[in-house]
Order: C-alpha cells, then structure tokens, then sequence
C-alpha cells in the first residue's frame, strides 16, 4: 500500500484500516465499514482471562501466542481486534495484522454495545476468512457456542449454545476441557 498516494487516489478500505490503527486508548476496530471504539468492561475482562488461562498451557506447547492482535479481512471493510486470537508464534513475531485463517483459534465476549456483532457478523466474516475455530462467549444471553469446519454459507458444525457451568470440549489441536462456570 501506497502511503504517499494523493488523498483523492487513496484507497477507501486502506484508509480506514489505516485510521483504525491509530486510535488512542483501548483502540478501535472497524465492522462492515463503521469504526467502533473498543471499551471493554470488567465483566468482559474478567471472562477473557478466565479463558486465556485455561488454553495459555496448551498454545504454549503448540508454540502459539494468545493475544488480542488486529485481524485484518482484505477485499473487506472489516479490521478486527477479537478478545482472543491464538496464533502460530512465528507468525505473530513482527507481524501487524493476521488473517483469521491465520489462527487456531478465535474468542470473542459479547458486550451489551457490540453482541450482535459477535453473534452474527463477526461468525459470518471468520467462516468466510477461514478461521478454523470461533468460540462466542455470550455475556448477555449466559451461553458459549462454538464454530468449527468453515464453508462457502458459514460454519458448518455448531457446538452450543451451552449455558455456563457447561464444560465445553476444544477439539485438536487444543484436545482441552473448557470450564465455563466462571464466565458471566
């Protein structure tokens, strides 16, 4: 990408990726062309660190990094920052963004502000970009679902929803028992 193109060539998806890298604070992600500032509650923090705690273990010994890295979905006004990526550590290393196909493994916790977004948009998106695994945490309606075995129409297989307190099982490569008692 070109960042000495004149304003009146300049790309419209780059631009907004470009803007979107350079909010202040808690940072920012686009969703289907509308940058949305990310404020995450301490609810929402307290369940993405139970999760992370609990698969940490297992991404260290496939030599993957949890984190909350940008995602990017080029062809796409989308820009994504989930709660959760875990992704290959030589990949990550230098790296400004990732693909979703990227990873192993995708979280996102729904806020009362963004869960639809979470639910349906974000899904569709990571089906289409390939992200293997997306697990939503649904703060609102207590429940976690997971997607897995993306298609051309989206996930084609569906874990859930389970209500909290169930005990989730993440396939391979992760092979672990997710408990989810602790997550509303």
């Amino acid at each position: 990408m070109n960042t000495t193109a004149a304003y009146g060539n300049a790309d419209p998806e780059w631009s907004l990726k470009y803007a979107v890298q350079r909010v202040k604070g808690d940072g920012a992600q686009v969703v289907e062309g509308v940058i949305e500032l990310l404020s995450p509650t301490w609810g929402d923090a307290a369940a993405v660190e139970s999760i992370r705690d609990q698969i940490r273990p297992r991404a260290r010994e496939l030599n993957c990094v949890t984190g909350s890295g940008n995602l990017d979905l080029p062809g796409s006004s989308n820009w994504y920052v989930p709660d959760i990526a875990v992704v290959p550590a030589a990949q990550a290393k230098g790296a400004t963004a990732l693909l979703p196909a990227d990873t192993l493994l995708i979280v996102e916790v729904t806020s009362e502000s963004n869960g639809d977004t979470d639910r349906v948009v974000k899904r569709e998106r990571y089906a289409e970009y390939n992200a293997p695994l997306y697990l939503v945490v649904d703060r609102q309606g207590q429940s976690v679902t997971l997607f897995s075995e993306p298609g051309t129409l989206g996930y084609t297989r569906v874990d859930g929803p389970h209500p909290f307190g169930t005990v989730l099982t993440l396939p391979e490569p992760f092979g672990l028992d997710l408990d989810t008692s602790d997550l509303s």
